[in-house]
């Protein structure tokens, strides 16, 4: 296990020769003169929004909001936020609450709150309500040019634009340094956080706050867990009870299983847990199929890692619940255009694009990695020996199962919960992980040491790096900039309709899915490209289908260690490379976007949208 581990870069030492690429290339981009598109976007972001606060102040009560009063500005600031997702009319408007001010870090108290639905709700009329936001939004896409900026807003736009800057040359710099592993990966996960203060994009107090999230707190919890697993010997257990029934238990049925039982459940159940679950499953199937003959192979290794997150990432477009990216494009549909796609409609078109993925991600999976060991019947009888061995369950594995079983339905409740006013407050998958390791200590199951030796710390960094550096693509606006600038480039090529803008619009979240959370990365294209679909195929079924469709291309997140959290938990094996992921994924990501567009003109055209012309 150890010398396998030493395959992941952690002994290496930095590799000058190709370092010096990226580096160069970082700075190239940041001394490079900034592009007009720039600026705009960087206006965009710093700019506008007080510009626009500062208009619906004045048309709504007649005074700048520097001299608004708190309800009145909260009044604006909701607007504006509004129109931020595409929500223009006065029924969205109403609808929000004190928690959605609070997610949006807009301030609020309840009776300013009040006071400002009231207002809306007695003082403007429907028609009224949407002629200010359309201008609104005129106002910040349109209305404002740089060169008639005053000076202070003339530097607030060139500090956005120098911002994006940084995210695009720090983004070159981070994927060449995963991609050529020419340092160590945890090492990249601080130089992010180090780029980003040294640039004066964030402080030296933000960047500490940046480094940690819901989804790494999971990602240690869960690997806590599995060292827990393992030790007690729950592991092999689960693993005998899976495929005892296999009459020829061959390493393409043990990895057809994978997929057959993770993909499915992935729609509905958190990807993070699938992986975590099955990944001392994986490893344990390839402990116990080594041999004196056969003491390593390292391509079985890889293709039971590889699976394993494979099938967690496919399975997410399936269902609403498979990912906040579905949720997102949802809200963005029936915020834009008043259109709502239900939890079993969204199904019923979706999944049919995971029954063509599941075998197609298979065979290519089984045909990239070349295992000298492809018969695990040796490795099912070792393990019927050493569970006889073990007797009946001990107190150490109730106790690890029991914890286990209550972590599984947090991360299934804790939501619902929430918002059923169950759990006073929002727990999250990630305390909840955490909160599972602390009982496998109280209860002795584990020690410390045990997670010491056991955890890859480093994988944890890793991902808090990816984390920071998806949120800088996203707050800067650099991937808004990316998105926006690609799909002007190719709209006189004629893909600006039908089919093809679906094409260039998945694509370009499939991209940007693989260098920041699938979530943010449909809520940078999402707003473009629904709005171009709003214009090119007004009241269409290419506007639902534009929204799932850019849901699913999210979820390509196949090729880089930190496009998932599936990825970052089986990379944490100490059996992978970075490289092994693009062997996989490349042509994944290919064949995914292909499947994707064949789903759209093919069973969705024909199926049509609930009573929506066709386009």
């Amino acid at each position: 296990m150890e010398k396998t581990k030493q395959l992941t870069g952690y002994d290496k030492y930095v590799n000058w020769k190709v370092l010096i690429v990226p580096v160069i290339l970082f700075f190239v981009v940041l001394i490079m003169p900034t592009p007009y598109g720039m600026k705009d976007v960087g206006m965009e972001y710093k700019v506008a929004p007080g510009a626009v606060i500062n208009h619906l102040t004045t048309s709504l009560f007649g005074k700048n909001s520097s001299d608004a009063q708190q309800w009145e500005l909260l009044t604006a600031k909701m607007m504006e936020q509004n129109m931020r997702v595409g929500a223009l009319n006065k029924k969205r408007f109403l609808a929000r609450n004190t928690k959605w001010c609070k997610k949006y870090k807009i301030e609020v108290s309840q009776k300013n709150f009040d006071k400002a639905h009231a207002y809306v709700l007695d003082n403007i009329s429907d028609d009224q309500y949407l002629v200010m936001m359309k201008t609104a939004l005129d106002l910040r896409k349109d209305g404002l040019k740089y060169e008639n900026l005053s000076a202070k807003d003339q530097a607030k736009a060139d500090k956005g634009a120098w911002n994006i800057k940084v995210a695009i040359a720090m983004g070159i710099f981070v994927v060449g340094c995963f991609l050529t592993e020419c340092i160590p990966l945890p090492a990249v996960a601080f130089c992010i956080g180090l780029i980003l203060v040294f640039t004066g994009v964030v402080s030296r107090k933000e960047v500490a706050m940046l480094y940690w999230s819901d989804a790494c707190w999971f990602i240690m919890g869960s690997l806590m867990f599995a060292a827990a697993f393992v030790k007690t010997g729950v592991d092999k257990r689960v693993c005998l009870m899976m495929f005892k029934r296999l009459a020829v238990p061959n390493v393409k049925w043990i990895t057809l299983i994978f997929f057959l039982i993770i993909t499915p459940l992935a729609a509905f159940i958190s990807d993070h847990a699938l992986a975590a679950m099955f990944l001392p499953i994986g490893m344990l199937l390839y402990q116990n199929s080594l041999t004196k003959e056969i003491p390593e192979d390292k391509e079985l290794a890889k293709m039971l890692m590889i699976a394993i997150a494979m099938a967690c990432n496919i399975g997410g477009p399936g269902a609403p619940s498979g990912g906040a990216r579905n949720v997102i494009m949802m809200t963005y549909l029936t915020d834009m255009f008043g259109f709502d796609i239900g939890y079993f409609q969204w199904v019923t078109y979706c999944f049919p694009f995971l029954f063509l993925m599941i075998p197609a991600t298979w065979i290519v999976t089984n045909f990239r990695f070349k295992p000298r060991i492809t018969s695990l019947a040796p490795a099912m009888d070792q393990l019927k020996v050493e569970i006889e061995k073990m007797g009946a369950w001990n107190k150490k594995q109730i106790w690890a199962l029991v914890i286990f079983i209550i972590m599984v339905f947090g991360w299934f409740t804790e939501k619902a919960f929430f918002n059923m006013g169950i759990y006073p407050i929002r727990l999250g998958i990630g305390v909840i992980a955490v909160a599972g390791a602390v009982g496998y200590i109280l209860t002795g199951v584990v020690n410390w040491r045990d997670y010491q030796e056991k955890v890859d710390w480093g994988v944890v960094w890793l991902y808090a790096g990816a984390i920071i550096f998806g949120r800088t693509l996203d707050s800067t606006g650099a991937a808004y900039w990316l998105a926006r600038t690609v799909i002007d480039l190719l709209a006189p090529l004629g893909m600006d309709a039908g089919v093809p803008l679906m094409v260039v619009s998945n694509g370009m979240t499939a991209i940007l899915t693989n260098l920041m959370a699938d979530g943010p990365a449909a809520a940078a294209v999402g707003p473009i490209t629904l709005n171009m679909a709003g214009l090119v195929h007004p009241g269409t079924s290419f506007l639902p289908f534009m929204a799932m469709g850019t849901a699913i291309a999210s979820s390509f997140a196949y090729c880089l260690v930190i496009g998932t959290p599936p990825n970052a938990i089986v990379y944490a094996s100490g059996y992978l490379e970075p490289k092994d992921f693009l062997r996989v994924g490349i042509p994944m990501f290919f064949i995914a976007n292909i499947v994707l567009i064949l789903v759209t003109a093919v069973y969705w055209i024909f199926r049509g949208f609930g009573g929506l012309p066709g386009f």
